[in-house]
């Protein structure tokens, strides 16, 4: 028998630090451990571990490996941002663990394919007979749009995007401009440029010293880095005059009861907090209340808009709802229901829109995955895109549930009318399917981001976490420990300030700007590439 050969070791070994790396820029988004910086975002670590993918890709010898390479990567880095999905399936949906282990690395290992593409791409067009700067901007651009499609195909998944790292580094000041998908996309032109191999055409053909030229480069990036427009704080004639006062309740109701023993006490307790909170805004969970109105104890739901009324308060409850339309055909919606001072608008309620595959709505040819789970309430209908703001006391709050706040290209739909767009923004969850893991900071960073892109604040009223009260500029003011039931007080003011803009041109063209930049810039470099290989000419500094 032969030995192997040295190669296959050193590929080997490649793949391991491939994946090492795509590990490490899942933890970069929250970082997982015990200790004071738990469920911080790094970005630095999440640079570190970019830069070693696209240096190895640079130097990759074919497409096919490229392919391959960013794919092991992209594979550890998915799975290792939403492992916790497994909980959902095997704890509460009971599904086999050895089935919910393979689905939720079949999801990851899909979902990598598109930064796998990416990979092939960059080193079929967009590498040979270019510089170190054109192929910083074809690796940003074929990123960003790996990060698109999977934030599009399949109704999206686009939990985990590199940009969610870098909320507190310095590209923060790029959220209310660009947005998460603008902000990665500078993070990978910032790794490609610093590890790119050296063009041989600018060595040889133009005898141009290219580590100069790499430093003034990246000194000009840095430079813009650090020196982004800052977002300001909104002025006082930004913002309301009036403070609210806010109650965010965190019920803490554990997942298996949910939905069936835990039904009696979870109501008369959020009844109690409701009924006993003086706060002007006092907002429950998402599916706080399990049941349908009706279903609710005698007098329950009556004694409560009564309540409402005389105290001139506000309350958001989060429930099932028969769904609204012609032709609803029995079904439910994942709703938040208000309770307000004037009985005429006690009608409000918020839909939600964006539905998760397999939790709310069943994907075509999935029933009988769906079937290996129990999940109650699995089978939702759609509430509409751009629903109504809800006016209280000056304020035009704009709910969203859950996961929804992971598209922001959808709730900018809410700013589309200047004088009726939101001054507050609130998000209604219960991510206790996943237990008391990173989820929870993690989706807390998605918050903030959508804070900074907006310039509004987001207040977040969860079951387990994270509860927390989020400024303008996406700084968490308040926070409820996560995994324990409390309520979290706090004051707030709405911003009134002019949208951002990238508030502006999402909400007229969602993320079509974005799509056509990354076209673009590849065709561009394409075609360089393309005249660089075949006319032995060096395009680009």
């Amino acid at each position: 028998m032969q030995p192997p050969a040295r190669g296959s070791f050193r590929n080997g070994a490649l793949y391991l630090a491939l994946a090492t790396a795509g590990g490490l820029q899942a933890f970069a988004l929250a970082w997982p451990f015990a200790g004071e910086s738990f469920g911080q975002p790094i970005a630095a670590l999440q640079l570190l571990s970019l830069a070693l993918l696209a240096a190895v890709l640079d130097r990759s010898n074919s497409a096919n490996q490229a392919f391959r390479q960013a794919w092991v990567y992209a594979s550890a880095w998915l799975l290792g941002t939403f492992w916790w999905l497994y909980i959902s399936m095997h704890t509460y949906g009971e599904m086999h663990a050895a089935i919910a282990a393979t689905a939720v690395i079949l999801l990851a290992t899909a979902l990598a394919l598109y930064y796998a593409l990416a990979g092939l791409v960059f080193k079929r067009w967009c590498h040979q007979g270019v510089s170190v700067s054109m192929r910083a901007l074809s690796f940003s651009a074929l990123w960003m749009m790996a990060e698109l499609l999977r934030a599009s195909v399949f109704t999206g998944f686009p939990w985990g995007a590199i940009g969610y790292a870098h909320i507190e580094s310095p590209l923060r000041h790029w959220f209310p401009w660009v947005g998460v998908y603008g902000v990665g996309a500078i993070a990978a032109f910032f790794c490609m440029l610093v590890v790119a191999k050296p063009s041989r055409h600018t060595e040889n053909a133009r005898r141009i010293k290219v580590w100069p030229t790499r430093l003034m480069l990246i000194s000009v990036l840095a430079y813009t880095w650090w020196t982004a427009p800052t977002q300001k704080t909104p002025s006082p004639q930004e913002t309301s005059r009036q403070t609210l006062t806010v109650a965010l309740v965190q019920g803490n109701v554990a997942q298996d009861l949910k939905f069936g023993a835990a039904i009696p006490a979870a109501i008369s307790d959020y009844r109690r907090q409701l009924l006993a909170n003086k706060a002007d805004f006092i907002a429950l969970p998402e599916t706080a209340l399990p049941v349908l109105p009706e279903n609710l104890p005698e007098h329950y739901w009556s004694e409560l808009q009564q309540h409402f009324v005389n105290k001139q308060q506000l309350g958001l409850i989060g429930m099932p709802l028969p769904a609204q339309g012609q032709n609803p055909k029995g079904q439910l919606t994942n709703s938040v229901i208000a309770l307000m001072p004037s009985p005429k608008t006690q009608n409000y309620r918020y839909d939600k829109h964006h539905l998760v595959p397999f939790g709310e709505f069943v994907p075509p040819l999935f029933q009988w995955f769906v079937d290996l789970m129990r999940i109650p309430l699995g089978s939702f209908e759609r509430g509409d895109l751009g629903q109504p703001v809800l006016n209280f006391k000056g304020e035009r709050i704009a709910p969203n549930i859950c996961y929804e706040d992971l598209f922001g290209e959808e709730l900018a739909k809410s700013f589309s009318d200047p004088t009726q767009s939101p001054t507050l923004m609130i998000n209604l969850s219960n991510i206790a399917w996943f237990g008391d893991t990173v989820a929870i900071d993690q989706h807390l960073h998605i918050s903030r981001a959508r804070a900074m892109e907006f310039a509004r604040p987001m207040l977040r009223a969860t079951n387990t976490g994270a509860t927390a009260i989020i400024n303008a500029q996406g700084v968490v003011t308040h926070r409820l420990p996560s995994a324990v039931q409390g309520v979290l007080m706090g004051e707030i003011r709405g911003v009134h300030a002019e949208p951002t803009p990238y508030t502006k041109w999402v909400a007229k063209a969602g993320l079509a700007p974005l799509w056509l930049l990354g076209l673009t810039s590849i065709l561009v470099v394409a075609g360089l590439a393309y005249r660089g290989r075949h006319g032995r000419r060096h395009f680009g500094p």
